[in-house]
C-alpha cells in the first residue's frame, strides 16, 4: 500500500529539501510525494529548488504532486507584470536574480513558466485534502477562491468547521506540527532558521531537516 509523504514550504532552502528526501524511506514511484508550494523565493537557491521539482515530477509522473504556492502565484503574476512591489517585499528579489543574466536582463525559461501555471491549487484523496494555504470555512472545497487556497491564514487555522476531510497546510509557520482533529499544518519555517518538515501519512509520522548546513 502507498504512503503518503508531504512536504512544507522549502523557499529556496535545497540542501534541506534534498537532505529530507535522503532522510525519509520514500519509495519514490511507488509512494506519493505532496509538494505543497512556496518552492521559490527568500531561502539561497530557489532557482535550484524549482528545478528538483521540476525533475521530481518529470521523473515519477503522478506520484509526485506539486501544488501551487502563493509565492509561485505572485512569481507569476510579477512576471505579467503586476503584484510587482508585494512580491520584491516578500522575497521575490533572490529568485529574480537567479534568472537574470549578467547584463541584467530577466529571462525565465517558458518551460519554468508552463510548469508553473500549471501546477493545482489543491489535491485530494478519500481521507485528505491538500492545500497551500487553508480553506474557508463554510465552503466546500469546489467553492474555494484561489484567494483563499493560497492566502488564508488565521480565519481557517483556528475554525473548527468540518470538511469532511482532515486538511494538510502549510504557508503560516509553526515551530512544530500544527495538529487538530481537522488540520495538520506542516510549515516550520525552515528559511526563517526552523526545520523543513515532512509528514508520513496514514501513520501521522514526521521528519525533520534544518535549512542551512
Amino acid at each position: 500500500m502507498a504512503n503518503i509523504y508531504a512536504i512544507g514550504d522549502i523557499h529556496g532552502c535545497l540542501y534541506a529539501f534534498e537532505e529530507l528526501l535522503a532522510k525519509i524511506p520514500i519509495r519514490l514511484g511507488e509512494d506519493y510525494l505532496v509538494l505543497l508550494g512556496d518552492y521559490i523565493d527568500r531561502g539561497p537557491d530557489p532557482r535550484g529548488v524549482l528545478e528538483m521539482v521540476m525533475e521530481l515530477k518529470e521523473s515519477f509522473g503522478d506520484k509526485v504532486i506539486p501544488l501551487m504556492g502563493n509565492h509561485e502565484w505572485m512569481f507569476l503574476r510579477y512576471l505579467e507584470g503586476t503584484w510587482r512591489e508585494t512580491y520584491l517585499a516578500n522575497g521575490g528579489d533572490v529568485t529574480l536574480a537567479q534568472f537574470t543574466s549578467e547584463e541584467g536582463v530577466l529571462d525565465v525559461p517558458e518551460e519554468y513558466i508552463d510548469f508553473l501555471a500549471g501546477l493545482p491549487l489543491y489535491w485530494e484523496t478519500e481521507r485528505y485534502i491538500f492545500v497551500h494555504a487553508g480553506l474557508k470555512p463554510g465552503k466546500s472545497i469546489e467553492k474555494q477562491s484561489y484567494k483563499d487556497l493560497l492566502f488564508i491564514r488565521e480565519e481557517f487555522i483556528y475554525s473548527d468547521y468540518d470538511w469532511g476531510k482532515r486538511i494538510v497546510f502549510a504557508h503560516t509557520p509553526f515551530r512544530q506540527p500544527f495538529l487538530t482533529p481537522n488540520k495538520i499544518g506542516i510549515d516550520t519555517g525552515c528559511v526563517y532558521g526552523g526545520e523543513l518538515t515532512a509528514l508520513v501519512l496514514p501513520e501521522i509520522d514526521f521528519y525533520f531537516q534544518p535549512c542551512a548546513k
